[in-house]
């Protein structure tokens, strides 16, 4: 018997079986917000390609290539909501944040932020992400990250200010080049101009192992971990953790240099 709709409605998008490894690829890519909320859109019966806004734009065509030759038989969207709720339930953890102060004299009540940040590193089993305005010989990390990129199994990626650590450079105030050197084999990457203009790196975040953020309002420095009132939060939530270095990743090649020991 005929179908009663026509050949190329919604209700008949194919989703042809999906491969291990597409499914596979699916739990790396996605966070388990964004597989939520595909799984939820497509329960509801909408096509493919209006499930897929709640994706970012530039993250849609890769999505849709692992979704679209996938496989779960004729018309049948109901593996493809179990695959991605398989996801949304791998990546559910609990979550946590917690304030973390720096004040000079020892005043702040909350986890100092020295001890938090090179014990971050320090504990790193995987990867390390940071991005900072200001990087200083002084700092707790200076060692902590450089310790970790020699370590092979944890991979160490670090966004500059390149104004910040070029223009003035002293005993204290590594180039981009220097701390290129320093943290080898790890990654090292410097703002750029774009659109005829300089960008400058003031976002200053820690993030490890894909699960663990530190956002904070200090510089990588002695001063800013010891005298100066700094604040941040600290979170556990790799779904948080996964978009922001998610965020940064995609706009690296438009903003960033890499810089080379």
């Amino acid at each position: 018997m005929a179908s009663s709709h026509p050949p190329n409605s919604p209700t008949h998008e194919p989703f042809p079986s999906l491969d291990p490894a597409a499914a596979h690829q699916l739990g790396t890519l996605l966070s388990g917000t964004e597989a939520r909320a595909l799984a939820d859109r497509l329960d509801d019966g909408q096509t493919l390609t209006a499930a897929l806004r709640a994706l970012s734009g530039g993250r849609r065509a890769e999505v849709r290539a692992l979704l679209a030759p996938a496989g779960f038989g004729p018309a049948d969207r109901r593996s493809a909501v179990a695959v991605l709720r398989a996801v949304e339930g791998a990546r559910a953890a609990p979550t946590a944040a917690n304030p973390i102060w720096t004040m000079p004299g020892h005043l702040a009540k909350s986890g100092p932020l020295t001890r938090s940040v090179v014990h971050m590193v320090e504990g790193a089993r995987r990867s390390v992400t940071c991005s900072t305005y200001n990087f200083q010989r002084s700092s707790g990390l200076w060692g902590a990250l450089r310790d970790a990129a020699r370590r092979p199994e944890v991979t160490v990626r670090v966004y500059l200010d390149a104004r910040a650590a070029d223009q003035a450079p002293n005993r204290w105030s590594p180039t981009t080049n220097e701390v290129a050197a320093h943290l080898n084999p790890g990654t090292v990457l410097r703002t750029t101009e774009f659109d005829g203009g300089y960008v400058r790196n003031h976002a200053k975040f820690l993030a490890v192992d894909h699960r663990f953020l530190l956002v904070t309002s200090a510089n990588l420095s002695w001063s800013a971990e010891h005298n100066n009132v700094e604040f941040g939060v600290f979170f556990d939530d790799a779904n948080l953790t996964e978009a922001v270095e998610r965020e940064m990743w995609q706009v690296e090649e438009l903003l960033y240099e890499r810089v080379h020991p």
